[in-house]
């Protein structure tokens, strides 16, 4: 048993630190080592969302004393990505999630070759127009995220992430803030309930989960503000095309 929560603790610190420098991909990590461990997959998704949240706390924490957050966006955030949790954390417990794991994956990786393409991208803040029509698709987008947030566990922050810095013309510092903040406290923090109340959470597996997950977050946090775009970017790429492989390859499984 203290074997076990020894690991668990370890998984959770070096995921969640690595996961709040590049802008999400926790799950890579975590889930996987819950289902190793011996959770059916909705248990281990249910316990990695709340395990999550702790994550959100530590780089809310550090990024709040940073001031890296912009309350506009913030609020366009929660506002269309929270409904879509909700919904896709109901559509998992009903749906065969393999096929919908692959796609993930494919997506998930083409964001990392993308970026990795354009060596420019989110090195600077970008003046960006937000006119209603480009407002209402960045929304959307968000949207569909929010639903593959709450359905899946691995690849959607680091969606959130490349599109805050494509569309809404943030730098990589920026938008792993508000994707640390939103994503890991807030979206995960609604699909843990969702999920908490229709399926069933390895409480006696939480404790090392979420002290690993509040101080790697924090810690990781921190080498984002101090490490800069050019590093933040790397990370994100290796990260994006690690999970996207990964997924595949479980959902082939």
């Amino acid at each position: 048993m203290l074997l076990n929560q020894l690991t668990l603790f370890l998984v959770a610190l070096a995921a969640n630190t690595l996961s709040a420098l590049a802008g999400g991909g926790a799950g890579l990590l975590q889930l996987p080592a819950l289902i190793f461990l011996g959770l059916p997959f909705a248990v281990a998704l249910a316990t990695h969302k709340v395990a999550s949240v702790a994550l959100g706390v530590g780089a809310t924490l550090r990024h709040l004393k940073a001031g890296s957050l912009s309350v506009k966006l913030v609020l366009m955030i929660l506002a269309t990505g929270l409904p879509g949790v909700w919904l896709g954390a109901r559509w998992i417990l009903e749906v065969d999630e393999s096929l919908a794991t692959i796609a993930l994956g494919i997506m998930t990786f083409a964001i990392g070759l993308y970026s990795w393409r354009r060596p420019n991208l989110g090195q600077t803040t970008m003046a960006v127009a937000l006119d209603a029509p480009r407002v209402l698709i960045g929304l959307g987008v968000l949207f569909v995220a929010g639903v593959l947030n709450g359905s899946l566990t691995s690849g959607t922050g680091l969606i959130v992430t490349l599109w805050l810095v494509r569309w809404f013309g943030l730098n990589y510092k920026q938008a792993v803030a508000h994707t640390l903040v939103l994503v890991g406290l807030a979206w995960n923090g609604a699909g843990a309930i969702t999920l908490g109340v229709l399926g069933s959470i390895a409480w006696d597996w939480l404790p090392a989960l979420l002290l690993g997950s509040l101080i790697g977050g924090y810690f990781g946090a921190h080498l984002a503000i101090k490490g800069g775009n050019q590093l933040i970017k790397r990370i994100f790429e290796l990260v994006t095309v690690a999970t996207g492989m990964a997924l595949v390859l479980r959902g082939m499984l």
